[in-house]
């Protein structure tokens, strides 16, 4: 596991950075937290001018998550609209407009992989020789590589360093979404990748009442035309969004924490139950991205993925038995969720039918435990 320890530019750790950053200078009466600016304009020749160009709410969101990941941060109005104007910022740079393809997990996200369509190539992104071989075979049309790591939902931890200097030697650009990681487990950009994404939705806010996306890159001309996409495309979070996200991150190393452990020891007893036929985690040593996320991460992260011996039935019949975890689609919240994945027809046909993937909250372990266990039974 890395060390979580202080960065170079301020010294400061992860977690207290989540707590300082993005707040108002410390002068006598003013707010300790950056205030709601509710403005569609400005008085002209400030730092702001146009609401859907900039606003102060949205500056301390992204100086928050800048600063965990190493670069300049962009809110924007959704994740899909954060992974929208990285597809379309890498297709643009390539030049090669529509005919561009990407390289994508095969089991990524069902939402990127929808809006790719027929131009996602996908491959086992575990596989770091076959991913290399394939940006290789094809790179006269690749556009990027899209990587997530681990993969939503099946768990695939990446080599995130080898993929990206790969990538970088064959001239291709590189995009990681970290929604699952959060930057307190990686932080890709310096790992040589050129744009990072999240669901700010998700661990980030934490708490199942924000539609938020957010991008980040180090690369100024990345950063100006990322910024052109939102501007033109009105692709811009609501200044209350972005407040509350900016108030979710401040708890996010405490919720983080608190969830993977309970993700460890769930994972952990879900593995030794007769009714399931196989659990990822990463946490788990039989985990086949164990060793890697062991080298690569900072935590194994707060889901955790279950298959059934008795099939998709058996995994509905747990997700209408639970009392305690709610059946929802998302992820990252306070709150437990479950879902069996493939109920949507958008979802990769390598996803087993059986999967039921668990966002693991912060309630008490032992009450979470209980109410899956009774669940079980209903699904022998």
């Amino acid at each position: 596991m890395t060390d979580a320890g202080s960065d170079s530019s301020d010294g400061l750790h992860r977690d207290t950075r989540l707590v300082v950053r993005g707040r108002p200078a410390h002068v006598p009466g003013a707010p300790l937290s950056e205030p709601i600016t509710l403005a569609s304009t400005f008085v002209a020749d400030g730092t702001f001018e146009y609401g859907r160009w900039g606003n102060p709410t949205w500056t301390a969101f992204e100086d928050v998550v800048g600063a965990l990941e190493h670069g300049l941060a962009l809110a924007f109005s959704s994740g899909m609209a954060a992974v929208s104007a990285a597809i379309d910022v890498a297709t643009t740079r390539a030049g090669r407009g529509d005919r561009s393809t990407l390289v994508v997990p095969d089991q990524a996200y069902s939402g990127t992989v929808t809006l790719l369509g027929d131009r996602g190539r996908p491959v086992d992104i575990a596989d770091t020789e076959a991913v290399l071989s394939l940006v290789a075979d094809n790179a006269d049309e690749i556009a990027a590589l899209w990587i997530e790591s681990p993969t939503n939902p099946g768990l695939q931890v990446a080599d995130i360093p080898a993929l990206c200097a790969g990538a970088r030697d064959l001239g291709v650009m590189t995009v990681v979404d970290n929604t699952f990681a959060t930057p307190l487990g990686q932080q890709p950009l310096d790992h040589g990748a050129d744009v990072v994404v999240h669901s700010a939705t998700k661990l980030l806010s934490g708490h199942s009442d924000v539609l938020l996306g957010v991008a980040v890159t180090s690369d100024d001309e990345l950063f100006a035309a990322l910024d052109t996409h939102r501007r033109l495309r009105g692709a811009t979070p609501s200044p209350f969004d972005a407040f509350l996200a900016t108030r979710g991150l401040r708890t996010l190393a405490v919720r983080r924490d608190r969830a993977s452990e309970n993700a460890y020891l769930l994972a952990e007893r879900l593995a030794d139950h007769p009714a399931v036929a196989h659990v990822r985690y990463p946490g788990l040593v039989s985990d086949p991205g164990h060793q890697r996320a062991s080298r690569l991460l900072d935590g194994f992260g707060t889901i955790v993925c279950v298959e059934f011996a008795g099939g998709p039935a058996a995994a509905d019949a747990l997700c209408g038995a639970v009392r305690l975890w709610v059946p929802a689609t998302s992820l990252g919240g306070v709150e437990s969720t479950l879902e069996r994945r493939r109920r949507w027809p958008a979802e990769s046909p390598n996803v087993d039918e059986s999967l039921v993937r668990l966002s693991v909250g912060i309630e008490n372990v032992e009450d979470l435990w209980a109410d899956l266990d009774q669940a079980l039974i209903a699904t022998r």
